[in-house]
């Protein structure tokens, strides 16, 4: 039986919860509710403002488990199924660029900035390519920050396609409209459409920066066939504050994320748990690794 007492007053005052949460585990602390009883009510209240699915996931891999139930199942499965196209014409039919954001193309506008609208079309290619697992500066903001830890979440989960405005986005998968929102914060997704799919345990797609075309698309509860028209790429004014393009993400779960929004950046320090909770959408893609680089 791990001393929670003990364990809990490690936490206090201290500046990244995550990693001791981390720790903690490899301790045999496996329940969080026993944990927040005993910290000091400043630890607890940091504790719980912070999603308390991300919270037991920490504790599941510091203890050796999966992150999220279930997680392994949906990367075996993804790997073996047979996705529609997303885009028509399909990307690896298509030319594309990588879109990487670390300085490797020093005259490219950053993807918040609209001088990038002409930087895209001047390169000559329908699709642009944004990477999954980047660590991204633009992140680095107040917004990506939370009050368990002084570390912000700039890992990007998603892969990014840019294409131009009203570009058609299609369903990979028969699913069932989970979510259907508008994130109207600067620098959030703007229109956001999540879908909930069958597998060995169910997962998700999150489709961000969507088009104000989606309401009259569909709605919460309907279901979807694969290579259905579910959206299309929404421009500055109704994505969130972006150039044109699609965030594409899987979710192994939603946590406790009820409201129609989800990570779309994680923390560098927590990868092996958010690669679990978001895998590589290149599984649904089929993107040729060679598009992602230089």
């Amino acid at each position: 039986m791990p001393d929670y007492t003990a364990i809990a007053a490690r936490l206090s005052g201290q500046p990244d919860l995550y990693a001791l949460l981390y720790q903690a585990a490899a301790e045999g602390v496996t329940e969080l509710a026993p944990l927040l009883a005993a910290c000091d009510a400043e630890v607890a209240a940091r504790l719980r403002s912070v999603d308390q699915g991300l919270l037991r996931a920490i504790l599941r891999v510091g203890a050796g488990h999966e992150a999220v139930p279930g997680a392994s199942e949906i990367v075996a499965h993804l790997a073996t199924a047979t996705p529609a196209p997303v885009f028509m014409p399909e990307i690896n039919a298509s030319r594309s660029i990588p879109l990487p954001t670390s300085g490797q193309r020093p005259d490219m506008p950053a993807f918040s900035d609209r001088a990038f609208d002409a930087w895209f079309t001047a390169q000559g290619v329908p699709y642009g390519i944004g990477l999954y697992g980047e660590n991204r500066s633009v992140y680095a903001t107040d917004q990506f920050a939370d009050q368990a830890s002084v570390e912000r979440r700039t890992v990007h989960l998603g892969i990014d396609v840019f294409a131009p405005a009203g570009t058609p986005v299609h369903a990979p998968f028969a699913g069932k409209v989970r979510h259907l929102t508008y994130n109207a914060d600067p620098l959030d997704y703007g229109h956001t459409l999540i879908l909930e799919h069958e597998g060995p345990v169910p997962f998700f797609t999150l489709y961000g920066h969507l088009g104000g075309s989606l309401p009259s698309l569909l709605q919460v509860g309907d279901t979807v066939t694969p290579g259905q028209l579910i959206a299309h790429l929404g421009d500055w004014h109704e994505n969130g504050g972006w150039a044109a393009h699609l965030h594409f993400q899987i979710m192994a779960s939603l946590l406790e994320q009820t409201k129609g929004n989800f990570f779309g950046v994680g923390h560098a320090g927590l990868w092996n748990v958010w690669s679990q909770i978001c895998p590589d959408p290149n599984l649904i893609l089929r993107l040729d690794p060679l598009r992602f680089a230089l």
